[in-house]
């Protein structure tokens, strides 16, 4: 798919922390382009002003997961949950391509200041949620932590069906979750990425085996779709599953194994194909509600940068396989 010169020139005029991947995956802009427009992160626009909000003790609003004093507060009382504690805002950068030289010291302090809200664990050696295992993994792995040993829990927790859940810690669910799989496989996909360690890519295969089964949105029971947040799609999603999420996930894996796309893929690309606009963009849908440092996309139902940048790569990444 050949994008819109206007489209392109309209996704250019954004911040470093999404413009160097439309420069890297939609401009075929040279390596020291779309790098040079990354290092800016640091010192620019979101990744810059989200630097600036580190607490001197390594962490973000004063909590691993939750900010500090959110317990019984009333904001605790609102739908959602706030977007803006230490693991919400490490998970942002490192995915808006922060060189982790910018945090040099953040693993040490968090190592020493930072415990989770459950059993006042350890910060880097994660708790009993899969999909905070997932982005503490993935981040551990990015700021050069040792996090070998939480890399060990992902293919200890699967489940029977071959992927994860997060209530299955709490004995409430013997069945893979949608949410939980394609959190467990990016995370685990991240970490062998940074690191080179294939040591739980079966794991990861099995996990993504689970979602291909499936056909990225459907039922194993009933054929019928997933839940209507499988082909609803937002920026930032969070933790929230989509179709779009998980083929963003597959197209990575697709280059980091150099491996073509599953055709089981078909079903999830023509949902995001049909979500297309006329125009080439894609909408942005509801934001999960909660507090947030400040704003990175647009409101629900205008144009997203950050969703026609994904939703063009997954496209392109297809339709030049076939």
């Amino acid at each position: 798919m050949t994008i819109d010169s206007g489209v392109l020139a309209w996704l250019l005029d954004s911040d470093p922390a999404l413009r160097w991947q439309v420069e890297r995956d939609l401009a075929d802009a040279p390596p020291s382009t779309w790098e040079a427009t990354r290092a800016r992160v640091a010192t620019e626009g979101w990744g810059a002003d989200l630097l600036a909000k580190q607490d001197a003790d390594g962490q973000w609003a004063g909590g691993s997961f939750f900010p500090a004093g959110f317990f019984g507060s009333p904001e605790s009382e609102q739908p959602g949950q706030p977007w803006v504690a230490t693991t919400w805002v490490l998970k942002d950068l490192r995915e808006w391509g922060l060189d982790a030289g910018a945090l040099a010291g953040t693993a040490e302090k968090l190592a020493a200041n930072s415990r989770w809200d459950y059993n006042d664990l350890p910060y880097w050696g994660g708790e009993v949620d899969v999909c905070i295992n997932s982005y503490t993994l993935a981040s551990g792995a990015w700021l050069g932590a040792d996090v070998s040993a939480l890399a060990e829990w992902f293919p200890a927790h699967r489940l029977a069906d071959g992927g994860w859940n997060c209530e299955a810690e709490e004995g409430n669910s013997t069945r893979s979750s949608f949410h939980s799989t394609l959190n467990a496989a990016r995370g685990m996909l991240a970490y062998e990425r940074i690191t080179g360690d294939t040591r739980h890519r079966e794991a990861r295969h099995g996990g993504e085996e689970y979602l291909l089964s499936r056909r990225l949105l459907y039922r194993a029971s009933t054929g019928e779709l997933v839940g209507p947040f499988a082909t609803r799609f937002v920026y930032p999603n969070r933790h929230r599953y989509s179709a779009l999420a998980a083929l963003d996930h597959f197209r990575d894996v697709s280059l980091l194994e150099e491996s073509p796309p599953d055709p089981r893929l078909a079903d999830a690309v023509d949902v995001v194909r049909a979500t297309r606009q006329p125009d080439g963009t894609w909408l942005q849908g509801a934001p999960l509600p909660g507090r947030t440092w400040f704003d990175v996309d647009v409101p629900e139902g205008q144009p997203s940068r950050w969703l026609t940048l994904i939703g063009t790569r997954v496209l392109d990444w297809w339709d030049a396989a076939h």
